[in-house]
């Protein structure tokens, strides 16, 4: 069950991470990282593979706890116990594997472990309805929420864990690599969606890529992570693809 707390009031700060470190045995996977998303925002957190990326996610969604720093929602200190605490707050998190199951229709995926029952019986046709509501919210486009996941496009697929998590009550919504292995026009689909997500102005969205030219044109603003550290915060519209290029090759130039 999710935590009742006041919603904010959109374009105000509702996660940040100030100063936040983690090693593991020799190795330093983040070093005095600071990142702060609003309602209404989406930030892209762009960085090569070995960059840091997960490991942030992990601090962010309780699985790590970090060596030093802190965490603050609402601009309250929080110490995240677990993926479970994390939840409660609202932070939601959308992995490349989706966590779905092929063989089951949309509607069980979309409430997998929080079905809804009467006594010893699951009540199918609320769930087929309030499913196809929640999709219908923010424009997924699916043939019936009857359907097995395995006969749906990627980009399909990729919606319905989106709104599965956006069902939840999720005020901060972390999206891992959303559009690794997909084509141009399911990758457009889901920026579209990311889009409209936006507009609900209740959801911070922190969009994880390594593909920067895919997620400029979505993002309000962009952090680049290198080496366990951010080295680039600012608006989107104040950079471009071939400035954040720039910054990658002269990191391998100096390394």
């Amino acid at each position: 069950m999710t935590e009742q707390t006041d919603p904010p009031e959109p374009g105000t700060e509702v996660l940040r991470v100030e100063r936040i470190s983690k090693r593991f045995g020799p190795v330093t996977a983040l070093r005095d990282v600071t990142l702060s998303v609003r309602t209404g925002e989406v930030l892209g957190l762009l960085g090569d593979n070995g960059a840091g990326k997960s490991t942030l996610i992990k601090i962010v969604t309780g699985f790590h706890r970090p060596d030093s720093g802190r965490i603050l929602i609402d601009g309250r200190e929080i110490a995240l116990r677990s993926v479970a605490h994390a939840r409660s707050l609202g932070i939601e998190t959308v992995y490349q594997d989706l966590a779905l199951v092929d063989e089951l229709p949309v509607y069980l995926n979309f409430f997998l472990n929080k079905e809804l029952t009467a006594g010893p019986f699951l009540r199918h046709t609320a769930m087929r309805r309030r499913a196809a509501e929640a999709l219908g919210e923010i424009g997924i486009d699916i043939p019936s929420v009857g359907a097995e996941v395995r006969t749906l496009s990627g980009g399909q697929r990729q919606a319905i864990a989106v709104a599965r998590a956006v069902n939840t009550a999720a005020r901060v919504l972390l999206l891992d690599e959303p559009l690794a292995a997909m084509g141009a026009r399911e990758g457009g689909q889901i920026l579209r969606l990311i889009d409209r997500l936006r507009t609900r102005g209740d959801l911070a969205v922190i969009l994880i890529a390594h593909n920067y030219s895919q997620v400029m044109d979505v993002c309000d603003r962009v952090n680049l992570l290198q080496h366990g550290e951010i080295t680039f915060d600012r608006p989107s519209a104040e950079t471009s693809v071939a400035e954040l290029l720039e910054l990658v090759h002269a990191e391998y130039r100096t390394a």
